[in-house]
């Protein structure tokens, strides 16, 4: 029994299901499952070296977060998004991510600001290197830091939810153009953090926001 349980769980101590349903939800995120590529869910049993039945846990959970469509024949797509999906989705995240940078502001203190700071420069040197899958993963880290600092888990877990949906084309958008051309207001919104200025933040953050769906929709 003991067995058992050890092979159910993960080396960090993460049940199997979980971990499973965290790296397909990190193919969609970052787009390695790119948006319109059918794959068949014992494609994904394989590509995940995982179960048949934390596989389809995973698939539906994602499902249910409008992070994947089903095809029927037991195939799966990430939704390619049209200009009024990417219209809705932009005017949602307008809505919620400035308002987490003033959050933000008002409760970052020196060891958060030095997380981003550390994390804006690996992005950069990802983007210096051309390294699209370095890229998104810091942006998403830095985000994701920034919005644990708002410490406002709703408004966090609804635009996780947000990048799930328009994720995937980012990658498509840097496929299409380089890393080097991408909109990086970052070092705006740490320095409006360093101030404890959350109007400068959610400016910084606008400004991200508005420009990086604006490439994506130009890519449609």
């Amino acid at each position: 029994m003991a067995e058992n349980a050890a092979e159910a769980r993960t080396q960090a101590g993460m049940p199997a299901h979980e971990q499973v349903y965290r790296n397909l939800r990190e193919a969609v995120l970052f787009g390695t499952l790119a948006p319109g590529e059918p794959v068949t869910i014992q494609g994904l049993v394989e590509r995940l070296g995982a179960g048949m039945t934390p596989v389809r846990e995973a698939i539906r959970r994602l499902t249910a977060e409008g992070a994947l469509q089903a095809l029927g024949n037991r195939r799966i797509e990430v939704p390619v998004l049209g200009a009024a999906t990417l219209e809705e989705l932009t005017e949602a995240r307008l809505a919620l991510e400035p308002r987490l940078a003033v959050r933000a502001a008002g409760r970052a203190g020196p060891e958060e600001v030095a997380r981003l700071v550390e994390i804006d420069a690996r992005l950069d040197r990802a983007i210096l290197r051309g390294d699209i899958e370095g890229y998104l993963r810091e942006n998403h880290a830095f985000h994701s830091v920034l919005n644990d600092t708002a410490q406002a888990p709703v408004m966090k877990a609804l635009t996780e939810s947000l990048w799930l949906r328009f994720g995937p084309s980012l990658r498509v958008v840097c496929g299409q153009m380089g890393t080097r051309h991408l909109p990086d207001c970052h070092k705006d919104l740490v320095r409006a953090l360093e101030a404890r200025d959350g109007a400068a933040a959610a400016r910084a953050i606008e400004q991200d926001v508005a420009q990086g769906m604006e490439m994506i929709l130009q890519s449609l």
